[in-house]
């Protein structure tokens, strides 16, 4: 079975939040992480933690939800809730899955749901197709790196340190630009300066693990999802 799809809810309406955390409890597919009741503690979780679906109400103080969608320099795939739909068109423009207008009804909970698990199907698929290597800017040249040589992306300002088993490269791109580039059943960010491939981890300790004699730090927000991936 595939490990749950990791969600959140942003809502300023309690009530709203209890429709959809026993909506989302009651499909074993996905896993409730995060409730947030307006636009600036969502933009800190994100900051910190991958999630794969958000469901974002549109009217909220301070910061719309259509606001939290501009700002956002990337987002997770989004379904929307709200009252009204004047804003129907324009979500789309924003990549918005689906729209689901309150009072929201399990029936059409699921349709949005499957309309999810519909387009991570096609990237799934996409990412079976990646070749095996990834391609950044070293010294003004594009340069082709093997991702079975590469061992950890270490962030260094606006660059990024790739370790790999031959040498060290410092690329011109940002560890979150890298992170998008590497298949994610291989590569796992582990702190918000080090990205690592899961298979070369020699050994873990409570705060570090080890990759040829390098100890690589272990962010707290970071240590539940790697250790139930090297479970696995």
């Amino acid at each position: 079975m595939r490990e749950p799809k990791k969600c959140i809810i942003v809502d300023d309406e309690p009530a709203a939040h209890y429709v959809l955390a026993n909506y989302i409890k009651q499909n074993p597919q996905l896993e409730l992480v995060f409730q947030g009741y307006n636009g600036i503690e969502t933009m800190d979780y994100l900051r910190e933690n991958k999630v794969d679906l958000m469901f974002l109400d549109i009217n909220m103080p301070e910061i719309s939800g259509m606001e939290l969608l501009k700002i956002l320099p990337t987002h997770p795939k989004t379904i929307l809730t709200t009252a009204y739909s004047e804003f129907a068109l324009e979500s789309y423009d924003y990549g918005v899955i689906d729209y689901l207008l309150k009072p929201i009804y399990f029936p059409r909970f699921l349709k949005a749901i499957d309309r999810f698990f519909a387009t991570e199907n096609v990237k799934e698929k996409e990412e079976e197709a990646i070749v095996s290597s990834v391609s950044v800017k070293v010294d003004g040249y594009f340069v082709d790196i093997a991702l079975e040589q590469l061992l950890y992306a270490q962030s260094f300002g606006n660059y990024v340190k790739l370790h790999t088993t031959k040498k060290t490269y410092l690329a011109s791109i940002t560890t979150t630009e890298l992170e998008k580039c590497l298949p994610e059943k291989n590569f796992m960010r582990i702190h918000k300066s080090y990205i690592v491939s899961l298979d070369k981890i020699e050994s873990t300790e409570k705060d570090f693990v080890s990759i040829k004699k390098e100890k690589l730090p272990i962010g707290i927000t970071y240590k539940r999802e790697l250790s139930d991936r090297l479970k696995k």
